[in-house]
């Protein structure tokens, strides 16, 4: 079994994996690495199964060391952490590839495997990233704009009468509250976003045809209004991590 860690800003993505899929996940509070607590969940998450490897990505720098030393200590294995130094499944056409996040790498490996190139993923969390892979099966670079939540969320701390809101769907175009014209530009404004951003990337892609996969916390929302979104994988960045690990033990 092999053990994924996606290590978020917010939170940690945890999975096992067998030989072909993963089977099992749960989201961790990445804060509770630093008191100890992320240890006791993942232990849980593996139970009495035996772990012959780990694979981690991670954004959150001061987090890694400590996912690393539970690996060796608990486990007594030496975990592959993804970086553009140590990866191999996908090729790299940037500038500056050791300042690509891991997690987009393993997004941009997972996406090539199942759709192909040129591919995007649109990841929703606490950022939105698009992550391009071009013709040639290259990570070429992305886009980054704010997360919905942290949007949502600047706009009630910077201002004294807008509310926290919960993100959901909404049909209103214009808004008859203050609840509901935030929940409009949110929604409706990026998905107004997404679909601009991918007419231009088709243009510099040179493709009519693009796939494109959503992933994160907001995808499944997102995507209910978005056509030109081809697929919805909540587990795409784990898959990411999982092929790392296949592809390393089938040479």
């Amino acid at each position: 079994m092999t053990l994924l860690l996606d290590i978020g800003n917010t939170h940690t993505h945890a999975g096992i994996a067998g030989p072909t899929r993963i089977l099992k996940h749960a989201n961790i509070p990445t804060a509770e690495w630093f008191y100890g607590k992320a240890a006791k969940a993942v232990a849980a998450l593996v139970g009495e199964r035996a772990v012959g490897g780990a694979v981690i990505a991670s954004v959150v720098p001061r987090a890694t060391q400590p996912v690393v030393s539970l690996l060796e200590k608990k486990w007594r294995v030496h975990p592959v952490v993804l970086s553009a130094q140590t990866v191999t499944d996908v090729g790299i056409d940037y500038p500056a590839p050791e300042t690509i996040g891991a997690d987009r790498l393993a997004n941009a490996i997972a996406a090539r495997q199942r759709f192909g190139a040129p591919s995007v993923v649109v990841d929703f969390g606490t950022a939105v990233t698009f992550d391009v892979i071009d013709r040639k099966g290259n990570y070429i670079g992305g886009i980054i704009a704010p997360g919905l939540a942290a949007m949502t969320g600047y706009l009630h701390e910077k201002t004294a009468l807008l509310p926290k809101i919960e993100i959901r769907e909404t049909k209103a175009i214009v808004g008859k509250s203050t609840e509901e014209a935030m929940l409009i530009g949110a929604v409706h404004g990026y998905r107004g976003l997404i679909r601009e951003l991918i007419v231009r990337l088709k243009n510099k892609l040179k493709t009519h045809s693009l796939p494109v996969v959503a992933t994160g916390g907001y995808a499944e929302l997102m995507a209910k209004g978005l056509p030109e979104i081809s697929a919805v994988d909540p587990l795409l960045t784990l898959e990411g991590l999982r092929l790392v690990w296949a592809s390393r033990n089938s040479r």
